[in-house]
């Protein structure tokens, strides 16, 4: 199914979790805000939230500095 990753179209397996997605890109979970569909998804809730085609998924990394 397709799905948009930070604006980038993406082609994944069908019943994929949001967890399944960040392991599958190698995304370190650590200092990171994902949004789905432009709604916060917390991080409790990343093994149960599953994504369906046409999802917006948004990958947000915390940097420090100024």
């Amino acid at each position: 199914m397709k799905l948009s990753v930070n604006g980038t179209s993406r082609e994944v397996a069908e019943g994929i979790s949001l967890a399944d997605l960040l392991a599958e890109l190698g995304v370190d979970r650590s200092g990171i805000a994902v949004a789905l569909n432009d709604r916060v998804v917390r991080g409790a809730a990343f093994a149960d939230q599953a994504l369906r085609e046409g999802d917006a998924v948004e990958i947000i990394r915390a940097t420090a500095g100024g």
